[in-house]
């Protein structure tokens, strides 16, 4: 198993927002605004999909298309100032009570 955790994901992609465009991708998505972010992210989860559904279900292909999922929402929480640390609070709260209980909740307000 791996040491590299999601953590490290953020810190790099926050070091590669600070490089130039022409040396790394993120910063070009980056420049491109929070919808072009957004767009690509919606594409590596329908990739994501298909990935899971296809007859024969590689593993490997859905590990390699999660990644690319992983990566873009973390590109798109930059590009919209959102740090992961306030998506684990978000977790964190959410998963103090059972999944039936926080969607009553959510109706609720």
């Amino acid at each position: 198993m791996s040491g590299f955790t999601i953590h490290d994901l953020a810190g790099i992609i926050d070091a590669r927002a600070a490089s130039s465009g022409e040396v790394s991708y993120t910063r070009k998505l980056l420049d491109k605004g929070p919808e072009h972010c957004a767009k690509k992210l919606g594409e590596e989860a329908i990739e994501v999909v298909i990935a899971s559904v296809e007859s024969d279900g590689a593993r490997e292909h859905i590990v390699a298309e999660s990644a690319d999922l992983l990566f873009h929402l973390l590109v798109l929480l930059k590009s919209r100032g959102i740090a992961l640390s306030e998506v684990e609070a978000e977790l964190a709260r959410r998963t103090q009570m059972s999944g039936l209980e926080e969607k009553a909740a959510r109706k609720a307000d």
